[in-house]
């Protein structure tokens, strides 16, 4: 269970945590003299560390029915340990990533249900979208992909994860890092990747800039529609993933188009992928390690 807290945030690609300012206002004190080049310099924005209070201000405005609700006793345990606000601000970090992919996965899960794919080939051997999406639900979609386009995948999300964590690292940007103080879910922009290898990178998020000129209410309540439709996601996501796994989940029993998984869920890699250096290894000793967890199941 994930919680929440305040804060205002327009789009996470924008620079809200670093202002710069020049500082042009030189001026000669005799004609004989030449007003220096502008100084430039920098004034950094004071981080932002939220408490439990800012935690139930924001609980409000999310679902004032259901208000704040920390049923593990995360903020409590760490208001103890006396990382409070540094605590919060990797909570909220992760619920605001944890909610994004569940809402691309929702919408990747249905979009695969339904037979959509692209219309050319998937590899230069003659294997199609097609070919992929004929092998029943999404999860066998994903088992049916050759072992190196899975391996472009997961290499893909795991540069996305180095990038993001950079943030106020002291290797991208200058904006402070989620846990000290930083913009919780804030991304940092390709800039220094373009100038590196001189071509054009759409930033991960708002790439065309369409949020840039939100004024800061539209930004705030952006940020609490993101917040909640990215916990219905999660939800939803899951009661897809148990409802192929034959799982009775209310709501979804009468969904027809759900096709049956018998494969884990927790292994990304099936005996098809052997190649690959300890996967014969690991299904061979811990076939059950990670899925089948269900007593009676199969």
């Amino acid at each position: 269970m994930s919680v929440s807290g305040t804060q205002s945030r327009g789009g996470v690609a924008a620079s809200a945590h670093s202002k710069h300012i020049m500082l042009s206002s030189v001026v000669a004190l005799a004609p004989a003299y030449t007003a220096p080049a502008p100084i430039m310099r920098t004034r950094t924005v004071a981080p932002v560390m939220e408490t439990a209070a800012d935690l139930e201000l924001l609980a409000g405005k999310l679902n004032p029915k259901v208000g704040f609700y920390d049923p593990m006793g995360l903020v409590k345990m760490a208001k103890a340990r006396g990382t409070e606000m540094e605590t919060i601000g990797w909570l909220r970090h992760a619920e605001i990533k944890h909610g994004r992919v569940a809402m691309a996965a929702f919408v990747g899960f249905m979009v695969q249900s339904n037979g959509i794919y692209w219309p050319w080939a998937l590899t230069t051997s003659g294997i199609t979208h097609a070919d992929i999406s004929a092998a029943g639900g999404p999860a066998d979609q994903w088992d049916a992909l050759p072992t190196a386009s899975k391996v472009q995948i997961l290499c893909f999300v795991g540069f996305l994860e180095f990038w993001g964590e950079t943030t106020g690292q002291g290797y991208v940007g200058g904006e402070k890092h989620y846990v000290y103080g930083g913009k919780p879910g804030a991304f940092p922009s390709f800039a220094p990747l373009k100038e590196k290898i001189g071509h054009p990178v759409l930033d991960l998020f708002d790439p065309f800039g369409f949020s840039k000129n939100k004024t800061p209410e539209q930004k705030e309540r952006g940020l609490l529609i993101e917040i909640n439709n990215g916990r219905l996601a999660q939800i939803g996501i899951f009661g897809f993933v148990c409802k192929s796994k034959g799982l009775i989940v209310p709501g979804m029993d009468g969904i027809d188009g759900i096709v049956p998984y018998s494969g884990e869920y927790m292994a990304p890699f099936t005996a098809s992928d052997s190649s690959l250096p300890f996967v014969s290894d690991m299904i061979e000793k811990f076939p059950f390690t990670f899925g089948n967890m269900v007593p009676g199941l199969y």
